[in-house]
């Protein structure tokens, strides 16, 4: 079974997932795990996102608050003063004008002001709990979210690697499939297109590295579903528990081979700090699963 072949941005959009998409971070943040501060100067953060999109990344997922463990939340107005520059820059830029921009932000101040700079759609890792009018935006704006799951709040959780008392589950799989259900029927329920809904387990929110696992096995349960699911396993530290490796920077090896195998098991949909690997790796995934010739 595979995923979802299309996610729906507006009515007059739908972004193909096959054989795979993939998004490319893009964090205008200080603090973020892995590329915090590489990307604060506008015009350095317009260029590195059209280097994705060259590099195989058919959307851009721009955040202006850390959503990692332990990170502070960041006000509406500085999340718009960084995040908007860059919308803007991108599609003024030749080869920005056309690519998909998503918002990764909780806040539907600022989703609007992202829109409003040329944004498409909202990634909420809240899944629209943190703010009540999120929802009603993207209905009257009708746009594509991402809804994803977390246990907690970012200042509350921690690493997979580091938790003093690992969060509980009777069955993680099942009871990510559940909330997500909710979340989705709630989003329905605000008036959101039923095909503009993707999800995402959360890899790295609120479970611990086996947990972590256990949803990556489990991805053809949340495909099942029928709806886009969004794999995020890039550079965590639950893939870097296995290896040793603690830079996050280095553990693109790790996230290439978490990501082939999700796609081996459905997954159509990545997030990713490094397009080129993944669609690379991808590239060789699909030429050893349908080989020509004798």
């Amino acid at each position: 079974m595979t995923g979802a072949s299309g996610w729906r941005i507006d009515a007059h959009r739908v972004l193909a997932l096959e054989p795979w998409c993939l998004m490319g971070i893009l964090n205008v943040t200080p603090d973020s795990f892995s590329d915090g501060g590489v990307h604060l100067d506008p015009e350095h953060a317009v260029e590195s996102g059209v280097e994705m999109t060259r590099r195989g990344a058919s959307v851009l997922d721009i955040g202006g608050e850390s959503t990692r463990p332990g990170a502070d939340a960041v006000s509406i107005d500085e999340q718009i003063r960084r995040v908007v520059p860059v919308i803007e820059g991108l599609r003024r830029h030749p080869e920005g004008a056309q690519v998909i921009i998503t918002i990764d932000t909780t806040r539907a101040a600022v989703a609007e002001a992202a829109f409003d700079a040329g944004a498409d759609a909202v990634n909420d890792v809240s899944a629209g709990t943190d703010d009540p009018a999120m929802f009603p935006l993207i209905e009257k704006r009708d746009r594509g979210v991402i809804l994803m799951h977390r246990l907690r709040r970012p200042e509350l959780d921690s690493f997979s690697d580091r938790y003093e008392e690992e969060p509980v589950y009777k069955d993680v799989v099942d009871e990510v499939r559940e909330w997500l259900a909710g979340r989705v029927s709630e989003a329905m329920h605000a008036g959101i297109h039923p095909d503009a809904i993707a999800v995402d387990p959360g890899l790295g929110f609120g479970k611990s590295v086996e947990q972590n696992h256990r949803l990556l096995v489990g991805l053809p349960e949340l495909i099942s579903d029928g709806r886009p699911v969004l794999v995020g396993a890039s550079r965590k530290s639950f893939l870097g528990a296995v290896t040793g490796i603690s830079e996050p920077r280095d553990r693109d090896p790790e996230s290439i081979v978490a990501a082939v195998d999700a796609w081996q098991r459905g997954a159509r949909f990545f997030r990713v700090h490094n397009p080129d690997l993944h669609h690379r790796a991808l590239l060789v995934a699909a030429a050893l699963a349908t080989p020509t010739g004798s």
